[in-house]
């Protein structure tokens, strides 16, 4: 499927981000922004980058296992990572903050993932639209340096039907993903 000029033009520059920050870890949730992330990540840096998704009881299993078999689809390297979120009291106490502290859990984790194994960087899914919503998770992110390529890239990235068909990423209910069928 081809893409209009202006989305390969945006995932080009998305590219180059991605290439700027050299040997990457991807914040990979399952959903598709960050899907699309780390499939870009994976095209651009091939073994320089590594997908990281969090188990702990925070996430549904079959949510979790749908990343994983899409990563293994897609031959994205994952690594699944604990983190303990659900053991800080500022997370129990499921206030509106409650994103924060699940955030700075997951980045703690992945900082000293990143710091033993000689990452360059930590990139995660954010972009554009999620600007519009209260998301304290961003400052989490702000706070540990963790770089956001599809915001940098502009509207119309991730989140584009036309841009997830053609790189086969689809939307199924709000947070699950599904491998499209698209030609080859």
């Amino acid at each position: 499927m081809q893409l209009s000029s202006e989305l390969e033009d945006k995932r080009t520059a998305l590219s180059e981000s991605v290439r700027g920050l050299g040997r990457t870890l991807v914040a990979y949730s399952g959903g598709v922004d960050s899907a699309y992330l780390a499939w870009v990540a994976h095209q651009t840096l091939g073994e320089n980058m590594l997908a990281v998704i969090a188990d702990s009881p925070s996430i549904a299993r079959t949510q979790l296992e749908d990343a994983i078999s899409f990563a293994k689809e897609q031959g994205i390297p994952l690594e699944v990572i604990a983190t303990e979120e659900v053991d800080r009291p500022e997370y129990i106490r499921n206030d509106a903050l409650r994103c924060f502290h699940c955030k700075d859990e997951l980045f703690t984790v992945m900082e000293a993932y990143r710091e033993k194994h000689a990452f360059a960087s930590i990139a995660y899914g954010v972009n554009l639209d999620d600007q519009r919503d209260f998301r304290p998770g961003q400052q989490a992110a702000r706070q540990h340096h963790v770089s956001a390529p599809l915001l940098d890239a502009g509207p119309g990235q991730a989140g584009d039907p036309a841009t997830c068909r053609g790189r086969g990423l689809a939307r199924s209910g709000t947070s699950r993903l599904r491998r499209a069928v698209v030609p080859h």
